[in-house]
């Protein structure tokens, strides 16, 4: 066998293979063997034909195609070993010359894993976010649980911030309803910033029994693409006013919440339990951010199977979300006020990122020798096995070996990211 390799670009490469006779001879050999198990020979058992015997009783051209087939088959991996080349999918393959018993080429064409040039991966210079819970933020825990334990009274007052207002309202842009810009019977707490600026302090004044319109501009910022920065108009009719009566913020609140006994205990508690999610928060950004000076700092061509692949994850993680709430993909596309087009746009510049920040990560493994043993995913999956025990089907995926390397793979990404992290000093 001879191989002769053309880079067609960074990421794609293809590899031309020569099979001589002693390639074709051996899988010749092969195929018969594959082919008499299924020839019906008088005198012998289906299956027990020595390949002799069978090769008499088979169509050439068969036997010249499973050949054919097979010396591809097994040479294709040996053709990409010896050109030091990780192809990125099964190579597609076009037959140029075939003599058979005697001469064969083809061309076998993939992308492949690039050469990567990893930049210096320690001293990144990226800071970690400040964990302390600040005053305000256990402030604003304390007026949640007042809310939760307030008592509401319908009030014949004009609403004012802080009360709770039940409203039935239409949002309309260019006098047409747009969608999801319409409710019945909706409970809103003045103050509470659930709508766009000017929507909750445009009903402050108002009584129950009133009809007004708001007119308003959403933010250019808003994630609904058809909605950001344009002029709509909100009918609204107030039917009833809430006044909220919170509990003081005493004592008494506090043994309400759990085991304290005073609400300076309450708040220490509270301080422990932001402090604690800010904490995974910021090591999480802090990995993110390690990762994104890692490949700004690196050369990472990125194939395209790779990037169509993540954008094909992308869009199956949006539709399945969409799913749950009995809303299709395009539906979603029209709740963000996006065309397919600028979506599959948007989302590629995320998909490129993503496989960027994975082959970082995977290269980075590769040059510290970072693995993974069998006992640590044995562990790994069997944690799985409990958090899954109520679910038949997960259990039985988790049997897959593509789900164990799937599991290995992660558990890789995260020691290399443990790694990453030790290796800022």
């Amino acid at each position: 066998m001879k191989t002769t390799t053309k880079k067609i670009s960074e990421t794609r490469v293809e590899i031309k293979v020569v099979l001589d006779e002693k390639d074709l001879s051996a899988a010749r050999k092969k195929a018969i063997e594959y082919l008499a198990k299924d020839v019906k020979v008088q005198g012998f058992r289906k299956g027990k034909v020595p390949a002799s015997v069978a090769e008499k009783n088979l169509d050439p051209n068969e036997i010249n195609n499973a050949a054919l087939e097979i010396a591809i088959r097994s040479t294709i991996p040996v053709a990409f070993e010896e050109a030091k080349q990780s192809p990125l999918m099964m190579p597609e393959v076009n037959v140029i010359k075939y003599v058979p018993n005697e001469t064969a080429e083809y061309l076998a064409t993939s992308d492949i894993l690039p050469e990567i040039k990893l930049g210096a991966f320690k001293n990144l210079k990226v800071k970690k976010v400040e964990t302390k819970a600040s005053q305000k933020d256990i402030d604003e825990v304390i007026e949640n649980i007042r809310g939760a334990y307030a008592d509401k009274k319908a009030a014949k007052k004009a609403a004012k911030l802080g009360d709770e207002v039940i409203i039935d309202f239409v949002g309309k842009k260019d006098n047409k309803a747009f969608d999801g810009g319409t409710a019945k019977d909706f409970a809103l707490g003045l103050g509470s910033k659930q709508f766009i600026p000017g929507f909750e302090e445009g009903i402050v004044g108002h009584e129950s029994g009133d009809k007004f319109n708001l007119d308003l501009t959403f933010p250019k910022e808003y994630h609904v693409k058809n909605l950001a920065g344009k002029k709509v108009t909100f009918e609204v009719l107030l039917k009833q006013v809430n006044e909220v009566i919170k509990p003081a913020k005493d004592d008494e609140l506090a043994k309400k919440c759990g085991p304290f006994k005073t609400i300076q205990e309450l708040e220490a508690d509270i301080k422990k339990n932001l402090e604690a999610q800010n904490e995974h928060k910021a090591n999480e950004k802090y990995k993110n951010d390690l990762v994104d000076a890692l490949v700004a700092k690196s050369k990472i061509p990125v194939p395209e199977i790779l990037i169509s692949d993540q954008l094909n994850f992308i869009r199956d993680d949006i539709s399945r979300n969409a799913a749950s709430r009995g809303m299709s993909f395009d539906d979603y596309l029209k709740q963000v006020g996006q065309s397919e087009e600028d979506w599959e746009k948007e989302a590629k510049k995320v998909a490129e990122t993503r496989v960027k920040a994975s082959l970082a990560l995977q290269v980075l493994a590769r040059d510290q020798k970072i693995t993974v043993d069998d006992n640590t995913v044995d562990a790994k999956i069997a944690e799985l096995r409990d958090v899954y025990q109520k679910s038949p089907e997960a259990i039985n995926n988790l049997k897959d070996p593509k789900v164990r390397m799937e599991v290995k793979n992660r558990l890789t990404i995260e020691k290399t990211l443990e790694f990453l992290v030790k290796a800022q000093g």
